[in-house]
């Protein structure tokens, strides 16, 4: 009786399996919802720090520096997401240029901490610009991940 019940078990697991063999594979390709997540992100945090720059009443070089922060910050984080991806496919990174993309992020973070901390600005307008800024370095990440995703799947349906 144990045995006729086993038996069965196992027949309808590979039934199963093979029912989800014959199910589409999954092409790895994002979903319009993420993409669309992804862009909406870093266009509401880039949109929004340069908004609170424009109404902030700093100095123009103040101005100037924190913006200088933001592109620095998102082509950092751009850099660091290429050249692990890279890595992990299997195409040739130095590790200078490694190295580089990881520091050069940190700095980017590091420098807008260090502003924010001596600027004249209210605490809620610091953690703004904070979020702000975390907001946009994760959306250009995302953004830049699908656009790779993206143009590999298509390369690979030609």
């Amino acid at each position: 009786m144990e045995n006729q019940f086993f038996s069965d078990a196992i027949e309808n697991k590979k039934s199963s399996t093979s029912k989800d063999k014959k199910e589409e594979k999954f092409n790895c390709r994002p979903t319009a919802a993420f993409v669309s997540a992804s862009w909406s992100a870093l266009f509401i945090g880039m949109v929004s720090y340069c908004i609170g720059l424009w109404n902030v009443n700093m100095m123009l070089n103040e101005k100037g520096y924190y913006f200088t922060i933001l592109l620095f910050g998102l082509f950092s984080v751009v850099s660091v997401q290429k050249s692990v991806r890279d890595r992990q496919e299997g195409v040739p990174v130095t590790d200078i240029y490694y190295g580089i993309s990881w520091f050069t992020t940190i700095a980017s973070i590091v420098l807008l901490v260090i502003g924010l901390w001596n600027a004249d600005l209210e605490l809620s307008e610091k953690g703004f610009y904070g979020m702000s800024f975390a907001l946009a370095l994760f959306g250009v990440v995302a953004v830049q991940k699908n656009v790779r995703d993206i143009k590999w799947i298509d390369e690979q349906d030609k």
